[in-house]
């Protein structure tokens, strides 16, 4: 097994930015995620691991309320952000998901020019005033996922023409357009090249000074680079959460120390 590399844990402790208590997630009768409590910590990387089918990316798509897409999807317990309850009939899910965005497994720009990727959620939210404003916004998110430099010349052209790895930058800068609090990432990585991926890393590192980051990853040793915090889930439970470091280096949970060891997976 590959030697896992483990980044120097957080010393100052983030405010929580959400909370989950009590989650049960339920496709028609089956029971995919069972009474889950976790506290999402503020300008934090916090890593979802488990083996394929383990009910991390159902769990994360409770966050931004993605699974109300699905008709046989029932989620039960109380998630907060901000203290808000986000499943209260009251919360707009399109305003949610402006407040948490998501970067989803492959690389997914719309059928639009470069800038009017990034300026699409900035419109239809009503964020900008004006032109200059989008403008503005445009360029700052571009800036933010490092696309910047790379993309300023082509703007007008489309952004499926861009590289793989300059489309997953586009889709971050798509979801930090509307300002969010939260970013979720399921396996942002998993369809780049090595090079593609340690740039979305080092962007997820800094990043982190400004959002709350949630990101599945089927790699163990990416959770170890990039979070500061992990949870575990084997077959829709959330085994174990704390540490990355104390949790890669010692794991409360026999079925922890297992994956991890590469027992199974």
């Amino acid at each position: 097994m590959d030697q896992i590399t483990i980044r120097e844990p957080v010393v100052q402790t983030q405010p929580v930015k959400a909370t989950a208590r009590g989650v049960d997630v339920y496709y028609a009768d089956n029971h995919a995620i069972k009474n889950v409590d976790i506290d999402i910590l503020d300008k934090t990387v916090t890593a979802f691991i488990g083996p394929s089918g383990c009910g991390k990316s159902t769990f994360l798509r409770c966050l931004n309320r993605m699974n109300d897409t699905i008709d046989i999807c029932r989620v039960t317990g109380d998630i907060l952000l901000d203290g808000e309850d986000i499943y209260h009939r009251s919360v707009d899910p399109a305003l949610l998901r402006a407040r948490v965005g998501m970067v989803f497994q492959k690389p997914n720009p719309f059928p639009k020019s470069v800038y009017d990727n990034v300026a699409y959620g900035p419109r239809i939210h009503g964020l900008a005033a004006n032109k200059a404003e989008l403008d503005n916004i445009v360029e700052a998110s571009l800036r933010g996922a490092s696309l910047w430099e790379e993309a300023k010349d082509r703007l007008d052209q489309p952004g499926t023409g861009l590289s793989g790895g300059q489309q997953q930058r586009l889709c971050i800068a798509r979801a930090i357009a509307t300002a969010p609090e939260v970013l979720l990432m399921d396996e942002p990585c998993s369809a780049l090249d090595p090079i593609a991926t340690a740039r979305i890393e080092e962007l997820i590192d800094e990043l982190r000074q400004n959002f709350a980051i949630v990101i599945v990853t089927h790699s163990m040793q990416q959770a170890a680079r990039v979070s500061q915090k992990t949870a575990f889930f084997h077959l829709g439970d959330m085994v174990e959460y704390g540490e990355t470091t104390a949790m890669f280096t010692n794991p409360e949970d026999k079925r922890t120390q297992d994956y991890i060891t590469g027992r199974f997976g």
